[in-house]
């Protein structure tokens, strides 16, 4: 396929639920309606798993220390995460998308891309569509979705941030090559902080300075990443959505109310982490080789290790002995253990990007 020739036109939709967590919590729990909510951590520590858009407002982010969140938001309820709760509400939604087309492809347990291409009724459009899934999640879940429509998966994801929570956007084949034209490097899916870090000291701040750019500059700075840079600073993107997308990595991790200060109590962490990851990988029927602990210190420096087999992992026992001793190479450490994490990775067949975190 030739760079910048026409693209085939599709009818892509991609859903992102609002807050999805915190909006959970808020709809089983009236009491929190209109607050502040984080989901997980405590104010003393922990990190923040969701941030509802009250709790936003002050600057609250997933992924954000507790402490941090607390800080920044003195009235900020923590609740405790529920992902059982959420795996079923994730479940009645991918129901819910499932009326609509069968090529569906997840990216968490809140959000997909649809294509809708071939699977339109007489004289409906994809815009219709997003309008009726919308308003089903609504009613079945009591919960709100936002939509992005487009004509690839690169815009349709753009698309569906700009109006939330609770908006549709849409962008059409005449408007697509410029609406990246505005937007920061920063807003576009696939160019993380590192590559936004390197583009801005270039002096590549926007999706027109990117444009600038030519290809063969691009390839010697980005490498085969360029290509894709090159494509969407077009509003160009290639790829299929992929119903049966095959994870990459399984993960699990746990953040612990004490810092672990000892090589054995770090061990006996370890344990049930390792039983989550194999129980899916058993149950899903994966052979992966390469096993990562993840380490996580209490002055939040984190550094992973990782050892790959010859073969495939053969049982729960094998992956904890590895992560193990991948552990009493690391510790103990006197500023103490506030998370570990364990991912197996590996898998006979990759054919694209993702970890699913277990919790």
């Amino acid at each position: 396929m030739n760079d910048g020739a026409a693209p085939p036109l599709r009818k892509i939709i991609h859903i992102d639920m609002d807050a999805f967590f915190a909006s959970v919590e808020q709809r089983d729990f009236p009491e929190l309606r209109g607050k502040p909510v984080a989901v997980g951590g405590s104010a003393a520590r922990g990190v923040v798993a969701a941030a509802s858009y009250e709790a936003r407002v002050f600057g609250v982010r997933s992924a954000m220390p507790s402490v941090t969140a607390a800080r920044l938001c003195p009235d900020l309820i923590f609740v405790r995460h529920r992902f059982e709760v959420y795996r079923t509400v994730s479940q009645q939604i991918r129901e819910i998308f499932a009326e609509h087309t069968p090529l569906v492809e997840p990216l968490s347990l809140d959000e997909a891309y649809l294509d809708v291409t071939d699977h339109l009724g007489p004289d409906q459009t994809a815009t219709q569509v997003a309008k009726a899934i919308r308003a089903r999640i609504r009613s079945v879940t009591g919960l709100t979705a936002s939509a992005g429509v487009s004509y690839n998966k690169f815009l349709a994801k753009l698309a569906s941030d700009q109006n939330k929570p609770d908006g549709l956007c849409v962008i059409t084949p005449d408007k697509g090559p410029d609406f990246v034209l505005s937007l920061p490097v920063g807003k576009f899916h696939g160019i993380g902080p590192a590559t936004v870090a390197k583009m801005l000291a270039m002096g590549i701040q926007t999706g027109a300075d990117l444009r600038a750019q030519d290809l063969d500059f691009l390839l010697r700075r980005f490498g085969k990443a360029g290509r894709y840079y090159w494509n969407i600073s077009r509003g160009v993107d290639y790829r299929r959505v992929s119903p049966d997308r095959i994870r990459k990595s399984v993960g699990a991790e746990n953040t612990f109310s004490a810092d672990l200060m000892t090589l054995e109590a770090a061990c006996d962490a370890l344990a049930p982490l390792a039983e989550k990851v194999w129980a899916h990988v058993a149950k899903h029927r994966l052979q992966g080789r390469t096993v990562t602990l993840k380490v996580k210190f209490s002055d939040f420096q984190q550094i992973t290790r990782a050892r790959s087999l010859g073969g495939a992992v053969t049982g729960c026992d094998q992956m904890l002995s590895v992560a193990r001793d991948l552990a009493a190479g690391v510790l103990p450490d006197p500023r103490g253990v506030r998370l570990l994490g364990i991912t197996l990775s590996g898998f006979d067949a990759e054919p694209d990007d993702g970890q699913l975190s277990l919790f």
